[in-house]
């Protein structure tokens, strides 16, 4: 049996941060990215060696904002990829974007790579409220940058865009994503703000919309991507047929992925680790740390609160052949939220509904404390 693993690539830097970012980049310079290139590719060859029994399916380049490393550097790491592990004919290769740093010979050079998928950070049609997050790119140019993709021949795009904001309406989100249906994306990521502790819009304290607000705002989401054709497979991406993303599928039903970079994480051979935040560290060579389990959680319940974040759900016959306990009790729990339309048994799998999908938290807390 081949065994497969998903490849993400770590790239901490970016132009400017975010005023609602709380990932780890930041800016650099070319000096400092250089090293980090070389560093990369090391760790790459370092890592092939001990996964050489995998077949890899897909690479993501994620950040900060990889673009901003540039076409000769990205192609540099790619090909130290393509010749450290096997990687598949078919392999998803993904490389987040933003506007502002996609130019045309970045993109020639991508595509003649062999990149395949662009995930685009658009985050809103409206001019004021890109202001507000501390994009530094205007709609317009957003528009230009995803014409520039295709015309170089790129037609997986992934955009994404946040809802939730400082003072919007459901109106002002409607407009938003209607222009990015325009652009004819086959992929959309749809995130609410969440304000993190120490960003600089976090201590603004804005008002953002109430949760009824946000509420009304997703389900006329859900409505709306449906009626243009794309599928809602988990609870934050919706897709046009054939263009879910492979690379995040693996985070979700616990399939192996390995992670380089600072603050990359990884779960391989069962094993979790992780690299520290520290862009000096990963340079000299410091290796991740291994971690526990996630806190409060066995890999049965783990695994059933990730697969209730999509729209497969769960198979109580698959979750009991994997991990070798019952699936009853979960089952009863779940039962209860049928009636009221949050649940639903379809096909031998259970499945949150869009209504449940706005609600999970409380739920998905009371299907894992049927474990105890």
């Amino acid at each position: 049996m081949i065994k497969t693993l998903g490849l993400y690539l770590h790239v901490p830097f970016c132009a400017s941060k975010c005023r609602y970012c709380d990932f780890y980049s930041f800016a650099a310079g070319d000096e400092q990215m250089e090293a980090y290139t070389e560093a990369l590719c090391r760790s790459i060859r370092d890592w092939g060696a001990t996964c050489a029994d995998y077949t890899v399916d897909t690479v993501y380049f994620g950040g900060g904002t990889p673009s901003l490393l540039g076409d000769a550097r990205l192609v540099r790491v790619l090909d130290a990829a393509r010749g450290a592990f096997a990687i598949a004919p078919d392999a998803e290769i993904t490389v987040e974007c933003n506007p502002d740093s996609m130019d045309e010979s970045l993109l020639d050079a991508l595509h003649r790579a062999g990149v395949n998928r662009l995930s685009v950070g658009v985050q809103s049609a409206d001019e004021g409220e890109l202001r507000r997050l501390g994009r530094r790119h205007s709609f317009a140019q957003a528009v230009d940058a995803i014409r520039r993709a295709q015309a170089a021949g790129f037609f997986n795009l992934s955009l994404d865009l946040m809802y939730g904001l400082p003072g919007q309406t459901e109106g002002q989100l409607w407009q938003s994503a209607r222009a990015l249906l325009e652009l004819n994306p086959a992929h959309l990521s749809v995130y609410a703000l969440k304000l993190e502790e120490g960003t600089p819009l976090f201590l603004e304290h804005p008002t953002l919309p109430d949760e009824d607000a946000q509420a009304d705002m997703y389900m006329s989401l859900c409505r709306l991507l449906e009626r243009e054709g794309f599928e809602h497979y988990e609870i934050s991406n919706w897709a046009k047929p054939g263009f879910r993303a492979r690379h995040n599928a693996r985070y979700w039903d616990l399939s192996e992925y390995l992670g380089i970079g600072p603050s990359a994480h990884s779960l391989l051979n069962g094993k979790r680790f992780a690299y520290g935040r520290s862009v000096e560290d990963f340079v000299r060579g410091v290796p991740p740390t291994t971690e526990e389990d996630v806190e409060g959680f066995s890999p049965a319940l783990e695994y059933l609160m990730l697969t209730l974040r999509t729209s497969d759900g769960v198979s109580p016959k698959e979750f009991e052949a994997r991990f070798g306990q019952p699936f009853a009790p979960f089952a009863r729990m779940l039962a209860r939220y049928e009636k009221p339309g949050l649940t639903k048994r379809q096909a031998g799998r259970w499945r949150l509904t869009e209504s449940g999908f706005l609600v999970s938290n409380p739920i998905l807390t009371d299907v894992l404390s049927a474990e105890e």
